[in-house]
């Protein structure tokens, strides 16, 4: 072990220990807030014996069961199957269910299905929960959830997804309304169908959807119906009274948002914002020492990366690939911009999930082996450009300013950086055109199916609804994946399609992100390592 490894490793010690967690691979978070201080006075206290008695007003109640939160961004879409963004999945998973969804230690649970059964390969049967409303009033159907899903895999069917990635390799649903049961087709074993129903399957109304505009409208089962929607400003819920499940302890919850870091920080030490997303690691100590601010960490299951689109010049170049990657000093930028606070990658793939490659380290910071690979490249003296969100992710801004400087610094390459709005950048990522997307651009991904197929399908094989990047034989592998029901001979096929990518270098390796939340102590909540914000699991201090 280096010299720094060892103290990015100490620094990323003392940080989760003072947040509260029990360590860096802990498959839960910690939890945030503490004791809030009793601020009720007694009559006596208030001025002896006869002295007025603080009364609590109505709105003072009501004020004492709503919380804020704020993001870097707000919501692309109301559309729950109409996107790829954690910070829209965040704000309307509050209204919308999965039948089955992971728990905070990553186990599947049942949510809007009680039981769910491999019948045969190809072949799965869920059946569904009893008594659940959706917010309409109308009661949950095996037709509706039988509809969700083909509205995502179908083609034909009215009204369709953009998101057929979202639930690859399910052919389609049939639906058992007398029986409550769910029945779903695939080609082949379909090894990961719960896990990607948990993480993106979102049951919809079917009468419903014809005769709205779901990207402007919210109608699900969960536990928060939607109270108000002010476009790009801020949108707010209310407890549903007719939830299945638990009433949660929160009667409202406002969610808005804040692209600069020093904003969002700033509404959390003022009192105006209950949770704040990616805290940067020097603003922490500001947080904890103050009253009623907290700190809430755990390590990620997204990945930060520089995706190149191998069709347009420098980056068709295997060899001008890996010489951005030995350009970039990953280690550097996890000590000194991160503060330690992250974990480099080598591979498209976390350790830890299926078909992640031990035997595959990092590219080493190594200057003089990317400038020969430029060269022999043939595009010496080239000028390129790297674009980055604003404030979506953790430090986004400052990383691409630094792997640009490290590039930049080679004698035969030239790099800047093109700051972008979230949403325009990721819009240009998933409008179907190859052509459209952005050459050279830092993006990141949740996975929180800890399986490489999830990270890999969308960007990395010919047909990926988000491709910029695909070679013959990582399309073979993550074809005979699929269809793999055996789990060693499975993760064989998906490690040897992380060799070949990393071979290949289509993206500039970064970070493991970790996921940082300010805290007001007026909740405890326990962050998640899937980056879910499930106003339910928290409660009222």
């Amino acid at each position: 072990m280096t010299d720094t490894t060892e103290t990015r490793n100490a620094t990323r010690r003392r940080f989760l220990t003072a947040a509260g967690a029990a360590g860096a691979t802990a498959l839960a978070g910690c939890t945030g807030g503490g004791d809030i201080e009793d601020i009720e006075e007694s009559a006596e206290g208030a001025g002896g014996e006869g002295g007025e008695t603080e009364t609590t007003t109505e709105g003072d109640e009501e004020d004492a069961d709503a919380i804020t939160i704020t993001q870097g961004n707000l919501v692309a879409t109301l559309d729950p199957q109409n996107h790829g963004e954690t910070p829209t999945t965040n704000v309307l998973r509050q209204a919308y269910e999965t039948l089955v969804f992971r728990d905070a230690d990553g186990r599947l649970v049942g949510q809007l299905a009680t039981d769910w059964e491999r019948v045969e390969d190809g072949r799965a049967d869920l059946t569904l929960r009893e008594g659940v409303q959706f917010h309409s009033g109308t009661e949950l159907t095996a037709s509706d959830a039988a509809y969700s899903i083909n509205r995502v895999v179908d083609d034909d069917v009215d009204i369709v997804s953009a998101r057929k990635d979202q639930l690859p390799g399910i052919d389609e649903a049939t639906a058992d309304d007398e029986a409550g049961v769910v029945t779903i087709e695939s080609g082949a074993v379909n090894p990961t169908i719960f896990s990607d129903l948990a993480t993106t399957g979102n049951v919809l109304e079917k009468a419903w959807v014809a005769e709205n505009d779901i990207a402007q409208a919210v109608n699900g089962t969960g536990a928060y119906e939607l109270a108000e929607y002010e476009e790009d400003v801020s949108i707010t819920f209310e407890r549903f009274d007719g939830y299945w499940g638990e009433e949660p302890d929160v009667r409202e919850v406002t969610f808005n948002a804040a692209s600069e870091v020093s904003s969002r920080v700033s509404a959390l030490l003022a009192g105006e914002t209950d949770l704040t997303v990616n805290v940067p690691p020097n603003e922490v100590p500001r947080i904890e020492e103050q009253d009623g601010t907290d700190i809430t960490a755990v390590p990620s299951t997204r990945i930060i990366f520089a995706p190149m689109r191998y069709d347009v010049e420098p980056f068709s170049s295997p060899e001008f690939r890996q010489a951005l990657n030995y350009a970039v000093d990953l280690d550097s930028i996890i000590d000194n911009v991160l503060d330690g606070f992250g974990d480099p990658t080598s591979q498209a793939t976390l350790e830890g999930y299926t078909g992640y490659n031990d035997d595959i380290e990092p590219y080493p910071h190594d200057p003089e082996r990317a400038e020969e690979l430029v060269e022999e490249s043939g595009h010496a003296g080239v000028e390129i450009t790297l674009e980055t969100p604003v404030g979506r992710y953790l430090r986004d801004v400052e990383i691409a300013e630094t792997v640009a400087g490290f590039i930049d610094d080679l004698d035969n390459v030239s790099c800047s950086v093109q700051q972008r709005e979230f949403g325009a950048l990721v819009q240009e990522i998933v409008d179907g055109k190859l052509e459209t997307r952005p050459k050279f651009h830092l993006i990141g991904f949740g996975n929180p199916t800890f399986d490489a197929a999830r990270n890999i399908l969308p960007y990395l094989v010919s047909d990926g609804a988000w491709m910029h990047w695909a070679d013959d034989r990582v399309d073979e592998l993550m074809a005979q994946a699929g269809e793999e029901g055996d789990p060693e001979k499975r993760d064989a096929l998906l490690q040897e399609a992380n060799a070949i990518i990393h071979e290949q270098a289509p993206w500039v390796f970064l970070n493991r992100q970790y996921s940082v939340y300010g805290v007001s102590d007026r909740i405890e909540w326990d962050a998640r390592r899937d980056e879910r914000i499930l106003v339910k699991e928290m409660a009222l201090a």
